[in-house]
């Protein structure tokens, strides 16, 4: 297989565990660095990214951040687009009154209310840390700052996110874009913003998305596989991701990307 940029999601996919790489990863990856452009691509904050591009070996490569909200190359920035205040504050409002618990997301902050275990666990993951205060005050500062939202993560019940999901499809359908990542956790990012169009962002004019190999496992993947060159879908993928895959490797646990370069990208 010729492919001249490998595009990769992280949770699910190229972690082996819940925060980090395996060393045969990380080795994989260092025999191909030099012929393909190895880019991470995720709904993580870009703080949550770097210390895996640092163990990777590719912090010259850009980043996709926010299902490509977010697009930096170091510190410079490629691309953004933030959910209005005015957005912001309706979710949070929906939110209090279905008893479910925000995040909010910009750059490199990380906002939240409560120090819940949900939390705790996205500490765990992700080595990032999150200011905690209200919501309230965080929604006024950033009205005094002109700055929106790269995501908000709502955290709750799998009723109680239902629910909502619901109010945004007849609320605000064409004004943002939303997703579950898990039964008690529903990401929300700008309308116009996938991974998919995260990549289109970075590739050259002398590229194109049939010279881009891509990797994933959940629903904001799908996407990506379809419109790349390669789609390849981890083996702990869900069934409709495997379901559109050109491919499908091992579990992450099993290091499935790496396994997957091993045996089909010949250097």
């Amino acid at each position: 297989m010729k492919y001249k940029i490998l595009c990769t999601d992280l949770d699910g996919t190229l972690l082996s565990t819940k925060s980090d790489v395996s060393d045969v990863t990380i080795s994989e990856i260092s025999r191909i660095k030099q012929y393909l452009k190895v880019i991470l691509v995720s709904a993580r904050m870009p703080k949550a990214m770097r210390y895996l591009q640092e163990r990777l070996g590719i912090l010259d490569n850009p980043i996709i951040c926010y299902n490509g909200a977010l697009i930096l190359d170091r510190l410079n920035c490629i691309f953004s687009i933030e959910l209005p205040i005015d957005i912001v504050q309706s979710v949070n409002q929906l939110a209090i009154a279905n008893g479910v618990k925000l995040g909010l997301y910009h750059r490199d902050e990380w906002y939240t209310s409560h120090n819940t275990e949900c939390i705790q666990k996205e500490i765990n993951y992700t080595r990032a840390f999150p200011i905690l205060r209200p919501i309230k005050e965080t929604i006024s500062e950033w009205k005094m700052r002109n700055i929106g939202a790269h995501k908000l993560m709502l955290m709750g019940e799998k009723e109680a996110l239902d629910s909502m999901a619901i109010s945004f499809s007849e609320q605000f359908d064409s004004r943002l874009v939303w997703y579950r990542s898990s039964n008690t956790i529903l990401e929300v990012t700008p309308i116009g913003t996938s991974k998919l169009l995260g990549i289109k962002k970075i590739i050259n004019k002398n590229q194109s998305l049939s010279d881009v190999i891509a990797f994933g496992d959940n629903y904001n993947d799908i996407e990506m596989l379809q419109g790349v060159g390669c789609g390849v879908a981890v083996g702990n993928a869900r069934q409709e991701v495997k379901a559109i895959a050109d491919q499908i490797t091992l579990d992450n646990t099993d290091d499935g990307v790496a396994h997957f370069i091993s045996n089909y990208i010949v250097i």
